[in-house]
């Protein structure tokens, strides 16, 4: 682990971790002196927990970021980041710094609930999305829906697995709850599962084996039991939910990564009260595929689907082969994207201008003091 030369065989205990040729062109592109590639699987405070090769396996480090502290949420080290970590940068309770991030290739995003209209970034470099949807409580298609939206815009490939699949009695009814599903997330594979029953974990253990995934979904969705089920320990903290409503306890609070012994690694997420749309232009155009395909039969391009003569998706909805409640889903998810967009562009608009004034208030104290100079 000497240098920037961090060589291919140094490096392949991370491949465990998602590490390829591509992540090493570019860590080769900024690496400096004693620095190594490594893979964040915790952030917490200022510091990130990170893997790194440590001979023939992987060891976790403990390393700073104020060198890559930064105001914008959307930069911060997150979860599955690959960064390039300084050893030698030894101090009091770390083992490190990270100097840099490697680029990535995808990022689950949402909005946050703060009045700044920002971004979130839940999870980076991830192959597979996957929506944890219990079944101890009545579906809700809409969440599911924007779920797989911001899957779809994050470049992953969104995967909904429906958990606590042992507590519907009928496999008819089962059946029916996952078609229900999928017509509700076309292009996505529906899964179900019991993590205490073991239904359903070995065709979901095989999806998932060898790239990476995030684990998202509301509290007491079973996410955590199900992390613990695919890595064969209790390596989360469960506990019951609440009866009235289904829903947990956050036992999970930070994002964690975790090994799959099937090949490939999972982030498990903390439980989500709300999933804001997030630039969410190509995700929703995915997740609603049916509706779209529907809208470019429409007469008129500029059909808004209301009163029309000769609109696709009227027709649609009133032969029984698009939902009403799926256009009203659309237009939703559509009005809630293009307000936030229209925040981002504002709070963009007034950091321009703060920066300007900063810069034109610089200057007239430089013309002032030049003016005082000459006196």
């Amino acid at each position: 682990m000497q240098s920037s030369s961090f060589s291919s065989a140094s490096s392949r205990p991370l491949t465990a971790y998602g590490w390829d040729d591509g992540f090493a062109e570019s860590f080769a592109a900024c690496a400096g002196p004693g620095s190594v590639p490594g893979r964040v699987v915790r952030v917490d405070r200022g510091r990130v927990d990170a893997v790194v090769s440590d001979g023939d396996g992987v060891r976790t480090v403990l390393a700073d970021t104020a060198l890559v502290a930064t105001r914008d949420p959307m930069r911060v080290p997150c979860t599955g980041d690959w960064a390039v970590i300084d050893l030698g940068e030894v101090g009091a309770g770390r083992d490190g710094v990270v100097r840099a991030l490697l680029p990535r290739r995808t990022a689950f995003v949402r909005s946050t609930s703060s009045k700044r209209s920002e971004g979130q970034v839940l999870a980076a470099n991830v192959d597979h999305a996957v929506v944890a949807v219990s079944l101890a409580v009545d579906l809700d298609l809409g969440r599911i829906e924007r779920f797989v939206s911001l899957a779809w815009e994050s470049g992953a490939q969104p995967l909904v697995v429906l958990t606590k699949a042992d507590l519907v009695g009928a496999p008819d009814v089962l059946a029916h709850l996952v078609a229900d599903v999928a017509t509700a997330a076309p292009g996505v594979q529906v899964l179900a599962a019991s993590a205490t029953a073991g239904d359903g974990l070995d065709v979901l253990a095989a999806v998932l084996a060898g790239g990476t995934s995030v684990l998202l979904g509301q509290s007491g969705a079973g996410k955590s039991t199900l992390a613990n089920a695919l890595v064969g320990e209790d390596v989360q903290d469960v506990r019951a939910a609440r009866d009235r409503d289904g829903k947990g306890r956050h036992t999970t609070t930070t994002r964690d990564l975790l090994v799959l012994p099937g090949g490939g690694v999972l982030i498990d997420t903390p439980g989500l009260r709300g999933v804001g749309m997030w630039d969410a232009d190509t995700g929703l155009a995915r997740a609603f595929s049916d509706v779209e395909e529907l809208a470019a039969q429409c007469r008129f391009h500029d059909c808004a689907h209301a009163t029309e003569p000769g609109c696709a998706v009227l027709e649609a909805i009133e032969s029984g082969a698009l939902p009403q409640r799926r256009l009203e889903s659309y237009r939703k998810l559509l009005r809630e994207n293009e307000r936030i967009a229209a925040k981002t562009d504002a709070r963009l608009r007034a950091e321009i201008r703060r920066d300007w004034k900063q810069k034109m208030a610089l200057g007239r104290h430089m013309v002032e003091r030049k003016r005082g100079a000459r006196g």
